[in-house]
């Protein structure tokens, strides 16, 4: 007997990430950005505002429009599900919170007159987690090497060669936080983060 084929929701973590980003920027659409600025972009605000701390988390599902958040989800969509399926739900989560914490200080703190939002920072830090998928103790993989090189080294360029309204810093915290996480998970299997 033939099995009936059906959809699954195979990468749980990265699917919802990824539905909740397009809800995100479909509210942002229809309230013209106000929801986007309000809850979903991180910048330099008081400290003493409860939503600059919910920012520092929420600010990986905003993005600015239509071919940002297209972008991001090709990238997550495709190497998210591998890391999930290897590395389980709850280290995904754990990257993804990481790494939105992470840029929000590096950005509220180095660039204060900048907004920052959408999952760039996730995308990279995913990139540099699925290049250590063949690490072994005491090597280092070359896979890793050519992508710092490759998708660090880029980013390093355009921040200093391009002026454009993309946060090259949070791709490079994102890639910065994917290579210590993947060397961590793969340097003892049994660890986590």
């Amino acid at each position: 007997m033939k099995k009936k084929l059906s959809i699954s929701y195979n990468a749980p973590v990265t699917l919802t990430f990824t539905f909740i980003c397009l809800i995100v920027l479909i509210i942002g659409v229809l309230t013209g950005g106000k929801s986007t600025n309000l809850l979903f972009m991180t910048y330099h605000s008081s400290l003493f505002s409860p939503l600059t701390y919910l920012r520092f988390f929420t600010h990986v599902f905003g993005h600015a429009g239509w071919s940002h958040f297209l972008g991001n989800a090709s990238y997550i969509l495709l190497l998210g599900p591998m890391l999930e399926e290897k590395y389980g739900s709850k280290t995904i989560i754990e990257i993804i919170f990481v790494t939105a914490v992470v840029t929000a200080i590096v950005n509220y703190v180095l660039f204060w007159n900048v907004g920052l939002c959408g999952a760039s920072g996730v995308v990279f830090a995913f990139i540099m987690v699925s290049s250590f998928t063949g690490f072994r103790e005491g090597e280092i993989p070359l896979t890793f090497i050519l992508v710092a090189i490759i998708f660090i080294g880029q980013q390093v360029y355009e921040g200093i060669a391009v002026s454009d309204n993309i946060s090259n810093m949070a791709h490079i915290v994102g890639g910065l936080v994917g290579a210590v996480i993947g060397y961590a998970l793969n340097k003892d299997k049994t660890l986590s983060i």
